[in-house]
């Protein structure tokens, strides 16, 4: 504002001081005119009136000057600068002249034209400084700094209110650091970018919320999962202490062979919970794996053909390809079927199909079932369930949760669904296209 007040009264400064000086130039020619009337009427005294000028000279054709006011008198010609050639009447702002050292001087000539020649009347009026008057700078500057302080109140106070949401948001950002409420900012009411920042940072805040709870949860179920670990690798430790124990006690009587039997029974339980605790931590850490292209069927004819205690029927559907690693996938089907072996009554149903773009696998059992409530929580590590189904001493705890992760791996579910007799495992694992 500044900048154009400055830039707008520099041009208006400018215009009023040509108006001015052209007034001031009127003034002057008029009153010069009356001395031109006296020489005309050839009634010219040798000292003339000043009329409110600074001066009047009158020069005769040879050049000398024979009338002037009371401050001219005895001077030389005023300026040879004006006239120019063939003008009449000439008005010029002139510096430094006779009589009018050191100031600048409104200067009019008029030409009279008489039979022996022209006569020149001199007319001196103050010339018009820059600044016109003080009165004009000191209006200019008033009203300059009226309208700087105007401005600076009205942004001030237009910036003030479309900050106060940043304020705001600031406050609420140092309370969410400092662990105080909800992880939300205000947002303001107008329609603006603030609020979109206000709306962003919201997203923003929900997301890493969600990544905080997802942590916390993570970290509990660790916690959780350390702790079943030691105790489930404590179980068969403690099992087999206690034989050795109870052999070494009275040895005349103990039964060796059965003793280490009970001991490598032991031993195969806990060497089945470790090897399932690194298939886990592998999959964690997203072990690489070796994909082909795989034939489900295939795959589910080998693994099916090992002898179990439990009958198996298959109802395959040959030419369901995906892209897979086979060992993870085998791993994940033998989990599937000891799970069901372990539970079922007398028969096991695999079925493998193609429904649409996704390659489905069922492992049925004819057992007492899982109920709803519960279908989540069995592929939980190391998850112990009160039903029937609870993990036996033929199970680590680890089988379904790593058969989960394997499919995770493969871009596939594994769900339990509804079923009329026993738990139905269902895995579904998008198809590889010719």
């Amino acid at each position: 504002m500044l900048l154009l007040n400055v830039v707008v009264s520099a041009f208006v400064l400018f215009g009023i001081r040509n108006e001015v000086a052209d007034i001031r130039a009127r003034e002057v020619t008029s009153k010069s005119v009356r001395v031109l009337l006296m020489v005309k009427r050839n009634r010219l005294p040798q000292v003339l009136p000043d009329h409110g000028l600074d001066g009047v000279q009158v020069v005769n054709p040879r050049g000398r000057p024979v009338a002037w006011t009371r401050g001219l008198a005895g001077a030389p010609r005023l300026t040879t600068e004006i006239p120019h050639h063939d003008q009449a009447n000439e008005v010029a702002r002139l510096c430094d002249l006779p009589r009018f050292p050191g100031t600048c001087k409104t200067v009019v000539v008029l030409v009279a034209y008489q039979p022996e020649g022209e006569w020149l009347i001199y007319g001196v009026g103050p010339a018009v400084p820059w600044y016109v008057a003080p009165q004009v700078i000191a209006f200019q500057a008033v009203v300059t700094a009226a309208l700087v302080v105007l401005t600076w109140f009205g942004v001030s106070r237009v910036v003030a209110r479309t900050l106060r949401p940043v304020g705001g948001i600031t406050k609420r950002l140092a309370e969410i650091s400092e662990g105080g409420g909800g992880m939300r900012v205000p947002v303001p009411e107008t329609d603006d970018e603030i609020r979109a920042l206000a709306e962003t940072s919201n997203r923003t805040l929900e997301r890493l919320e969600s990544a905080l709870q997802r942590l916390q949860e993570a970290m509990e179920r660790q916690r959780q999962f350390a702790a079943d670990a030691s105790h489930d690798l404590r179980s068969p430790i403690t099992a087999m202490r206690a034989q050795v124990e109870d052999a070494l006690l009275h040895p005349e009587d103990a039964d060796w062979p059965e003793t280490g039997a009970e001991v490598l029974a032991s031993l195969e339980r806990l060497q089945a919970i470790v090897t399932d605790l690194l298939t886990l931590s592998k999959l964690d850490a997203g072990a690489p794996d070796e994909r082909e292209p795989l034939d489900l069927a295939d795959l589910v004819t080998a693994e099916t053909a090992r002898p179990r205690s439990k009958r198996i029927v298959t109802t395959l559907q040959t030419g369901v390809v995906v892209n897979g690693d086979r060992l993870q996938l085998a791993r994940l089907l033998t989990n599937l079927l000891d799970n069901a072996e372990r539970h079922a009554e007398s028969q096991i149903i695999v079925t493998l199909r193609r429904q649409g773009d996704e390659a489905v696998l069922e492992v049925v059992d004819d057992g007492t079932g899982i109920a709803p409530e519960h279908r989540e929580k069995v592929f939980e590590r190391f998850t112990r369930l009160d039903a029937s189904r609870s993990r036996d001493a033929g199970g680590t705890g680890l089988g379904l949760p790593i058969a989960r992760e394997i499919a995770t791996a493969h871009l596939g579910t594994l769900t339990i669904e509804d079923s009329d007799t026993g738990a139905r495992f269902v895995l579904r694992l998008p198809v590889q296209e010719d």
